[in-house]
């Protein structure tokens, strides 16, 4: 056992978490983050097996602990069905990070991390005493990751960034919506996911690099950069082709025909996106390949009223799954639009296992969905369930205080020793 997976195991231990190797077994993170983008970023690594130490302010915590309703649990003890979504696989620690008293033991943990993740508004981090430098100072190795909501720097890099002013300041409201009709925000805080996703990305870059180097660095991201770097063919719509997208409701912008129709009990979305699939879809909705009106992508987009028309014809008053039983047999590619309830019962998902199933220390057994990347060897273990507020102050504060004991570090040298025989 390595002195870093001797660590880790002592941390579980403690804690009396769950051992979970991963292929970041051994890594150590340090969350000073709140709200979505930091904790998604968190989440990514926790599940992938790092150890992930959550600090959270006295009393309130994260500030999606006050996030619903939904909240569960007894009353006293309610939990939001927010904070669950987001923060499995962690250690919950009090700690004021303003506070002189709290300091040693903040200070002790950026020693010991190996990645520290924070979303604090621009100079909120220097004014808490931890600054680049400062952190160098303390763990001249510690991957750093800082998410903001617009930027670090420019003339609106002070703002304050929630998801949906970063959707509408980002592009991606005016994309979504029925034509002609108001700019819709996504379903999802996407914004702060994609920050979450792109952050975690580039841990896990510094982390190899790293190894090269043995020294730490700092990744900066936001939610504005995750959200252009996501805007794809839509941005070189306009960056090259000069056409000002806007939203089109269920329709896509450049394939025909791509989008959503009504059947008798429901809808489904079909998606013909080559010449090949459209020889295939023209005679199940009795039109003729070589139409003029639509041999070719650019007219069927050009007359997607009378095309939308013909497949409103032929699947209006066919069930749903009649319709993707054809199309499948052709071997076009279709599926059905599903409310969220339906799809957590959907026998593909539970095939493929992507609820999480785990037991809270005050809800009792919860589900959760589940991480959607699975490894061939280093497949991480069973999942914690999100920490009440504080869980686990003590057993951290424990397990920093057997790391700084002289009868700590010869054990460590005793087992390291060992590995090496």
């Amino acid at each position: 056992m390595t002195d870093r997976s001797a660590r880790v195991a002592d941390l579980s231990a403690k804690s009396g978490t769950s051992s979970r190797p991963g292929p970041l077994e051994g890594v150590i993170v340090l969350d000073l983050s709140r709200a979505l983008a930091g904790p998604y970023a968190t989440l990514m690594l926790a599940d992938a097996g790092a150890s992930v130490i959550k600090v959270e302010r006295p009393g309130s915590g994260d500030d999606t602990r006050r996030w619903g309703p939904p909240f569960v649990g007894p009353e006293g003890a309610r939990e939001s069905t927010y904070f669950l979504s987001v923060n499995r696989n962690k250690l919950s620690v009090e700690l004021d990070l303003r506070s002189e008293q709290d300091r040693p033991r903040l200070d002790a943990l950026i020693r010991r991390a190996d990645v520290l993740v924070e979303n604090f508004r621009p100079g909120a981090r220097e004014r808490l005493g931890l600054s680049d430098g400062a952190l160098a100072t303390l763990n001249r190795s510690l991957v750093t990751l800082s998410i903001t909501g617009f930027g670090h720097g420019g003339p609106d890099g002070h703002r304050s960034g929630y998801d949906q002013i970063l959707q509408g300041e980002a592009g991606l409201m005016g994309l979504t919506g029925l034509p002609g009709g108001p700019a819709v925000k996504v379903g999802v805080p996407i914004c702060d996911i994609l920050a979450g996703m792109f952050g975690a990305f580039g841990v896990v870059a510094a982390l190899k690099e790293r190894e090269r180097s043995g020294r730490g660095q700092v990744i900066r991201t936001s939610l504005l950069e995750a959200a252009l770097a996501v805007h794809t063919y839509q941005g070189t719509r306009w960056l090259i082709g000069g056409e000002v997208p806007s939203s089109e409701g269920n329709r896509h912008p450049t394939i025909a025909p791509y989008g959503s129709y009504d059947c008798a009990d429901g809808s489904i979305n079909i998606a013909v996106g080559s010449e090949k699939l459209w020889q295939s879809f023209a005679p199940l909705v009795d039109v003729d390949p070589d139409d003029a009106r639509f041999s070719s992508n650019e007219l069927r987009r050009a007359n997607r009223e009378e095309l939308d028309a013909a497949i409103t014809r032929a699947f209006g008053n066919e069930e749903v799954d009649r319709c993707i039983a054809r199309l499948d047999e052709a071997g076009v590619p279709a599926g059905r639009v599903r409310r969220l309830d339906e799809v957590y019962e959907w026998e593909q998902v539970q095939a493929l296992e992507l609820i999480d199933h785990t037991r809270h220390r005050v809800l009792g057994e919860i589900r959760l969905p589940a991480s959607p990347l699975s490894y061939s060897r280093s497949a991480p273990g069973a999942s914690n369930a999100p920490p009440v507020l504080g869980e686990h102050t003590d057993a951290v504060a424990s397990w920093l205080e057997d790391l700084d004991t002289p009868q700590s570090h010869e054990a460590t040298a005793t087992r390291d020793g060992l590995d090496q025989l």
